[in-house]
């Protein structure tokens, strides 16, 4: 079973991403990211399709031409969990 992190936990994972912010509805982290154009938005949403799908942890996510907005959250953990943290992480990684 997936825990949702205590505030605690929550705490260190969102220092260790800056660039995240802490939501309530969902209880999660959210990002937007901006690209140049439409096509590297794509081209990005594409390579966190291949992630999230190889985690079995898909996003909560909207694209509107050079913008992509993520959120993570577990819901089969009520909120934030490890996974959120893990699959953030990963998604930096690929604009990094």
């Amino acid at each position: 079973m997936i825990s949702k992190l205590t505030d605690a936990e929550r705490a260190v994972a969102l220092a260790t991403l800056p660039e995240w912010t802490s939501v309530s509805d969902p209880d999660g982290i959210r990002r937007l990211f901006t690209f140049t154009d439409f096509v590297q938005a794509f081209g990005f949403m594409a390579q966190v399709a291949l992630l999230a799908e190889k985690a079995d942890h898909h996003p909560e996510w909207s694209n509107v031409y050079n913008r992509v907005d993520i959120v993570l959250t577990t819901h089969d953990a009520g909120g934030l969990s490890q996974r959120d943290v893990d699959m953030a992480t990963a998604i930096d990684a690929i604009v990094a």
